[in-house]
């Protein structure tokens, strides 16, 4: 059964930024309804030891953002299970329809969507992920301590992650389909001066290999593009660095976007290009994408909105 729902401030999506926005936006009375999306509480779900969440000194990725959608609830905010399949910000209200049924009308709207890691689209990469393989070294890399792991990718990304694990890792693979890298010069040269890291050219990953039980990354299964010559390179954990895809897919006839598809913001602010929308998190954020800075960034979003709202009364 279809229903309208008007709420002053609607929160689309359910990470970090999401909940922290409407716990603020609850404590300014603002009354706001959360629409948690396709993945309740975003990448943090996959995620298994969490040790850089300030005041928890290790958590469950799922366990934190459990809390987050409890201290939401408790502060006042509506939090549906719904999924918003498309958006109308050309008038305000702004309008918001859901797969429910339900149509979503708001004076003000908190973009919180998020930004998921790209994937090789192997099941074996599927079946190891959180149990070896990770899209976030800064997140995951502090596990792998005097072990030996692989990175796959080419770009800034690839790099800079293989550069990080350094700091951890006995041994550091960078794995590249081409021969040569699309990072900056600046950053190759610190890769290859880098006497933990070695680099495979020319080579794809087909399978990641590991044992059942309990479950593990043993290693991957590397193909050399050129010759056709298969090896297993041993390996305890497998980060792919291959990009981000923001989930802007909304708005993106209808915002301001940079970086290949994360949402424009007014810098210093969460402001839009689009008066009383908002953007907070991975959505906008191609530089950090942390939990804590998202959460920040929901932060944000809330006091924009309810002064902009307060402006607008």
């Amino acid at each position: 059964m279809s229903e309208t729902k008007k709420t002053k401030v609607l929160i689309i999506g359910s990470g970090p930024a999401g909940y922290t926005a409407a716990v603020y936006s609850s404590r300014a009375m603002l009354e706001p309804v959360l629409v948690q999306g396709l993945q309740p509480g975003g990448q943090l779900t996959i995620t298994t030891e969490v040790e850089n969440w300030p005041g928890e000194t290790e958590i469950q990725g799922p366990d934190l953002m459990v809390k987050m959608e409890a201290h939401a609830k408790a502060m006042g905010a509506e939090v549906l299970t719904d999924y918003i399949t498309s958006l109308d910000l050309s008038k305000r209200p702004f309008t918001a329809y859901g797969d429910s049924g339900t149509t979503y009308e708001a004076d003000a709207i908190i973009l919180a969507t998020g930004a998921q890691a790209r994937w090789l689209g192997l099941p074996s990469e599927e079946k190891f992920k959180g149990f070896g393989v990770s899209a976030c070294a800064t997140c995951d890399g502090f596990f792998y301590r005097g072990r030996e792991v692989v990175v796959i990718g080419g770009g800034n990304t690839a790099v800079e992650e293989a550069l990080f694990l350094t700091n951890f890792a006995s041994k550091v693979t960078l794995i590249h389909r081409r021969d040569s890298l699309r990072s900056e010069k600046i950053l190759q040269d610190r890769l290859f001066k880098n006497p933990k890291i070695e680099v495979m050219w020319d080579t794809t990953v087909e399978e990641v290999v590991g044992t059942e039980a309990p479950l593990g990354v043993t290693g991957v299964r590397a193909k050399n593009v050129k010759t056709g010559e298969e090896s297993i390179v041993p390996c305890d954990g497998f980060f792919v660095a291959i990009g981000h895809a923001p989930a802007s897919e909304l708005v993106k006839d209808q915002l301001k976007l940079h970086s290949g598809g994360y949402v424009w913001v007014e810098p210093g602010t969460t402001h839009t290009s689009i008066e009383g929308v908002f953007a907070a998190g991975d959505l906008t954020d191609h530089t950090y994408r942390q939990a804590v800075t998202s959460a920040g960034m929901g932060c944000m979003a809330a006091l924009d909105a309810e002064r902009w709202l307060a402006e607008q009364d």
